[in-house]
């Protein structure tokens, strides 16, 4: 713990939610409230041979809703999702802006996992077809990673520090972990924060389906956290954008607070690019680094928000960390595993249940880990299944670890 840390804080004050239960806080909200997953059967694309065919698709979200349709030559899908989502945000916050008054202390802190490769896919099959004529001219400027924060900025007028990191699916806990220091170090005022993906597409889910990580149960029951018949994970689309304000500049502007980012911890397992550490102590320190960031005792944490991946492994290791870090609590200390709402969007989970918790933390409620039949043994906690719980916790821990040993968590706080 660093005695000389800043005493400059680092509050939410709006969310953009886009994800397959709904689009936009209350949409998306509703969609929690009516605990039932947004996850179907995938038909976004004839799925051959393979077993797996369970996803969380954004079947309702139309571009032109958000920027006109000549700025749309220059989004794909992923970066659609990372513009539209920064505005429901901004437009949450009440925060005014404009790209012709350009603001050198706000900026942008975005992650993904594959960034714009779908579409890099689809163009793919155009050069293949008809040579490089046939490839969009725009490619080069939609494909990189980079194309989040670069069209938010220039829609917003962010001038400030801008940056997408690739953490896997931790990527979009991460991207608020450097909002927080970004606002600590006084480099920034604002930061507009949060993640997209976009990975339906044949390629991408063909490749994880080879590796055997994703369910081939039922779609109306394929994504099950901790429990014991889980098979695997989901993939989804979506994004999530949170603005990240200074304290007391959203003090100042009477902005409404969700949420105080606390702490952070970030680490890699350095062990295996798809298994986590079998000892969880990468994990388990990264857990502890985020409470000690955040100069919080376990003890004060009242509602974890899972990783919960719905993978054998992974779910069971988180366990055992949870178990290690609260001890004698972790039996009874509420646990869900949301991504049975929404599918695992990669690189955006981190994000949209950071979303999840502000909301839990305002609302009162604690959203239930679906699907769960089955206590597994490995998984002694406190899912609330199927059914939420109205609780208001004033401190909470979000978890997101990802392939490539990848360990990212955050505390939530009410101010």
């Amino acid at each position: 713990m660093n005695s000389n840390r800043s005493t400059r804080r680092a509050v939410i004050t709006g969310i953009g939610p886009i994800s397959c239960i709904g689009i936009g806080k209350e949409p998306f909200w509703r969609g929690i409230l009516a605990e039932k997953s947004g996850i179907a059967k995938l038909t976004r694309f004839d799925l051959g041979g393979l077993e797996a065919r369970s996803a969380g698709q954004v079947d309702y979200f139309d571009p032109l809703n958000y920027f006109p349709a000549k700025m749309l030559r220059r989004l794909d899908r992923y970066a659609q999702f990372a513009v539209a989502s920064a505005l429901l945000a901004l437009e949450d916050s009440g925060l005014s802006y404009s790209p012709d008054s350009p603001d050198p202390r706000r900026g942008v802190s975005f992650g993904t996992a594959l960034g714009g490769i779908c579409n890099a896919e689809k163009e793919h099959d155009a050069f293949v077809k008809g040579g490089f004529k046939a490839v969009s001219p725009l490619l080069a400027l939609q494909v990189f990673g980079g194309s989040a924060h670069s069209n938010i900025a220039i829609t917003c007028g962010f001038q400030g520090v801008g940056t997408t990191n690739s953490n896997s699916c931790a990527s979009g806990t991460v991207a608020l972990g450097e909002a927080l220091r970004y606002i600590r170090d006084g480099i920034a005022d604002v930061m507009v924060a949060g993640a997209s993906e976009a990975p339906l597409s044949p390629l991408t889910y063909g490749a994880f389906a080879n590796i055997r990580t994703m369910s081939e149960a039922d779609p109306s029951f394929s994504c099950r956290p901790f429990d014991l018949n889980r098979d695997g994970f989901v993939m989804g689309e979506g994004a999530a954008s949170l603005v990240v304000e200074e304290y007391e500049h959203a003090k100042a502007r009477g902005a409404r607070i969700y949420a105080e980012i606390l702490g952070f911890s970030h680490n890699n397992d350095a062990y295996h690019m798809t298994s986590p550490h079998p000892n969880g102590e990468p994990t388990i320190r990264a857990m502890r680094d985020a409470l000690a960031d955040a100069r919080t005792n376990p003890e004060e944490i009242g509602y974890i928000n899972a990783h919960g991946s719905s993978t054998k492994v992974n779910d069971s290791n988180e366990a055992h960390c949870i178990h290690n870090i609260f001890g004698s609590r972790a039996a009874s200390l509420p646990v869900s595993g949301t991504k049975a709402y929404t599918a695992h969007p990669l690189g955006a989970t981190g994000a949209l249940e950071a979303v999840i918790c502000c909301l839990a933390m305002t609302e009162g409620y604690l959203p239930p880990t679906l699907h769960y039949e089955t206590p597994d043994p490995e998984c002694q906690l406190d899912v609330i299944p199927n059914k939420g719980r109205e609780a208001r916790p004033r401190k909470v821990l979000s978890n997101s670890f990802g392939f490539g040993g990848i360990n990212s968590c955050l505390i939530l706080g009410t101010v």
